[in-house]
């Protein structure tokens, strides 16, 4: 019989159909010491609970103090080995188990860097003297094993400062179901929002918030949604003039009306204007393309019959068909694919870009363009690809990439242990690694800092991976079944024919329209692209202890992204048609703490290739960069190796770092002291060939020039208090306008208006 915790709050066995409800205590006949002891089942959650068992303890690398467990007891004949036998036995003395040094320890009796971590008489320190006692087995009779751990409750709605409590249990292969919530370990993603102690109680914090809560057991995981709603209720009618434009909207509005929040007022022609060009194509508006487009919303609001919605959507799908598009776009994907020239090769890599342009360029489905990344081959001088697996040598490098980039799965933690908040273990990793063992290259190899050889991949039709622990060779598997098909299936199950190369059946599983992590980690990563943060944050970090922020909404932009043929400009187009994506970023009494479902527009700073072109644009001077033809823009850059001080501090990632690279998101003192001092923006500003030279020269009026300026840099016509501000100064410096146009460039190029996504 399994050896029940005394104290647990809700137990029933399968063995003999007993059920001891909350309000019941144990039969005092119950008692640990007349109960067979399980190391697995009762020992190592002791470990765990303590904290024994944790990266700062004697789980991390090479251990403590001379004794090491495995992280988070992810390998249990290890912890065993560890506890039992090594050393001689001298960590326990079944003949007086209250002297074993594992007690003496473990409470403190003798001297222990960790502390005290089990109370001599408690519930924990008993079952260890019960366990030692018996002759700390490895395991007992017919003992079963554990399955899965459940929260009672999964959702919770607190007031301000308001507490309650979080019940873990855990079920067992014989059926049994055992209250862990004492030994569970808990963390709150937002502790600020939400914070949990060691027993699982929750205490709300004082401002409205939402988050996540996962209790921990064994290796098992459950999480739990917290919700902190607004305290003021908001009108009854308060959503029933609002406008919902497709599908995004209703899901949006129904969390926003379950947490009293009211959205922005929708944002104004001009800034809706700027959005869709900097996030679509990565260019501000001309001057002329700004008037077409005020002009346009000018009629529209002037004629209540017309739509207001379908002049914007035909500037969207305009957008969308411009060759900008392909660069804007192409740029965000080299980011997590392309390597550096000086590793690979020079022209290598210049392929490679090319190649990820070309897929844009052709409109190349999502699915297809990734089937083609995992199945590459062929010379890296004629087929850019085949770049990707001269840059990533091993089969485990390769596979903690592509599951991150594909599948939004970081699989790095489990390449050494079993992964803290996930339950992928060290055998689905190298299983997965396995994919990428037969990888054949012929060519010159790499020698840093100059590889400039060609090299040829292809599929070699042998090697093997083997696991780290056991030696185990290990045959190519998926990390889950998708679909309804066993998972041996032709379709869905990822395994790999006699003679075939395992990266087709890889494609074939990971493209699968039934596996909903390869959709979902695309869509989330065009959703924070365009909404400011994605559903679920990192964008490619999707697990169950960080669940989305609206869950009904990123299984239905899944399935729209799968229904229509993985078509990433489809998934745009119908995020940019939201009225959510059309909200204003100034936020109201009920969303200015809001940061997570989306109530307004979250601000953000402009990529830092689309600000270098927007200066360029402002300014009428072209970019220049070594090694790119005359006029180039910084969105056609083909590596990161091509200098710019500007893009360095902006953001770019550094040339030496592995993709797939994240990008520095904050904005930064330096680059504020960056736009205010860097002598090319100066020598841009000032140049005899730009704007600021050319409408000096004009016989344009002082509110012309000012005109042009507002509408080149801000994509807006200036306020009568902002023009009558820039004419005077204009005017007023006569002769010496040019000086004058110049400081008033240099001004709005350095203001937030211009450097901020609005």
């Amino acid at each position: 019989m399994l050896g029940f915790a005394v104290g647990s709050s809700s137990i029933t066995s399968a063995a003999d159909s007993v059920t001891v409800a909350d309000s019941d205590p144990l039969p005092a006949t119950v008692a640990v010491s007349d109960q067979p002891v399980s190391f697995e089942l009762d020992i190592q959650p002791i470990l765990g609970a303590t904290g024994c068992n944790t990266g700062p303890c004697h789980g991390k690398q090479r251990g403590q103090n001379g004794f090491q467990l495995s992280l988070l007891g992810f390998d249990s004949d290890y912890d065993y080995d560890a506890l039992v036998r090594e050393g001689r036995g001298r960590r326990i003395f079944p003949a007086a188990p209250e002297q074993s040094l594992l007690v003496l320890k473990a409470t403190a009796t003798l001297p222990h860097g960790g502390g005290r971590r089990v109370e001599v008489g408690s519930e924990s320190y008993d079952k260890l003297l019960a366990w030692i006692r018996q002759g700390a087995p490895r395991q007992i009779e017919d003992e079963p094993t554990l399955e899965r751990v459940e929260l009672v409750r999964d959702k919770f709605s607190l007031a301000p400062q308001e507490e309650d409590s979080l019940q873990v249990l855990a079920h067992y292969s014989d059926g049994a179901t055992r209250d862990v919530t004492s030994l569970a370990t808990y963390m709150a993603n937002e502790s600020t929002v939400v914070g949990v102690d060691e027993a699982g109680r929750l205490t709300a914090g004082v401002l409205p918030g939402e988050t996540a809560v996962m209790a921990r057991y064994m290796n098992h995981i459950s999480v739990a949604d917290v919700v902190i709603p607004q305290t003021e209720p908001l009108p009854e009618n308060a959503f029933a003039d609002l406008p919902q434009h497709n599908f995004i909207d209703e899901f949006l509005d129904a969390k926003l009306q379950e947490l009293a929040i009211l959205p922005s007022d929708p944002a104004p022609d001009h800034v809706f204007l700027r959005r869709i060009f900097t996030d679509l194509i990565g260019r501000l508006p001309t001057p002329e393309e700004t008037r077409d487009f005020l002009a346009q919303a000018d009629r529209v609001d002037s004629d209540s019959a017309v739509d207001p919605t379908e002049y914007r959507q035909q500037w969207i799908d305009r957008l969308l068909d411009r060759p900008e598009y392909v660069d804007h776009w192409s740029n965000q994907w080299a980011d997590l694919l392309r390597p550096n020239p000086y590793r690979v090769g020079i022209k290598a890599v210049l392929n490679y870009d090319n190649w990820i342009r070309e897929q844009f360029r052709e409109g190349v489905s999502y699915d297809e363009f990734a089937r083609r990344l995992v199945t590459a081959r062929g010379s890296t001088w004629q087929n850019g690809v085949a770049t990707l697996y001269r840059d990533r040598r091993d089969p485990e490098e390769i596979a903690t990439m592509v599951s991150q980039l594909f599948l939004g799965i970081r699989l790095d933690c489990a390449k050494c242990h079993h992964h803290p908040f996930e339950k992928w273990s060290q055998r689905d990793f190298y299983q997965f690694a396995a994919y990428f063992s037969q990888i054949g290259r012929k060519g010159t190899g790499l020698s840093p800092p100059i590889s400039g050889g060609e090299e040829i991949v292809f599929f070699s039709g042998s090697g093997s991976v083997k696991h780290p622990v056991t030696g185990e060779v290990l045959e190519p598997r998926p990390l889950y079944e998708v679909g309804s098909e066993p998972s041996g299936s032709e379709t869905a199950g990822g395994l790999v024919a006699e003679g075939q190369d395992p990266r087709e059946a890889l494609a074939r599983w990971m493209t699968s329209p039934d596996n909903e992590f390869f959709a979902k980690v695309q869509v989330n990563r065009i959703w924070a692209a365009l909404m400011g943060r994605g559903l679920v944050d990192p964008v490619d970090d999707l697990r169950s202890t960080n669940p989305p922020t609206h869950p009904e909404l990123f299984d239905a932009l899944a399935q729209h992204f799968q229904e229509s043929g993985f078509d990433t400009k489809q998934l745009i187009r119908t995020i940019a048609s939201s009225r959510a994506y059309a909200t204003s970023s100034l936020p109201n009494d009920s969303n200015v703490g809001d940061r997570l479902n989306y109530s307004r527009h979250y601000r953000q700073p402009l990529r830092g290739e689309t600000l270098l072109d927007a200066i360029a644009d402002v300014t009428q001077t072209p970019s220049k960069f070594t090694g790119m033809p005359a006029g180039s823009r910084a969105t056609q850059v083909w590596t990161h190796r091509v200098k710019s001080l500007f893009l360095d501090t902006f953001g770019r990632p550094n040339e030496n770092q592995d993709p797939p690279c994240e990008r520095m998101e904050d904005m930064t003192v330096t680059q504020s002291l960056h736009l205010m001092n860097d002598r090319e923006i100066d020598s841009r500003i000032r140049s005899d060939n730009g704007r600021a030279a050319r409408l000096a020269a004009s016989d344009l009026s002082a509110e012309a020039i000012t005109e042009e300026l507002y509408l080149a840099t801000f994509s807006r016509y200036p306020t009568i208090e902002e023009a009558a501000f820039a004419s005077t100064l204009i005017n007023s410096a006569g002769e010496e306008r040019r000086g004058a146009i110049e400081d008033l460039m240099w001004a709005m190029i350095n203001s937030p208006e211009f450097t901020i996504q609005d």
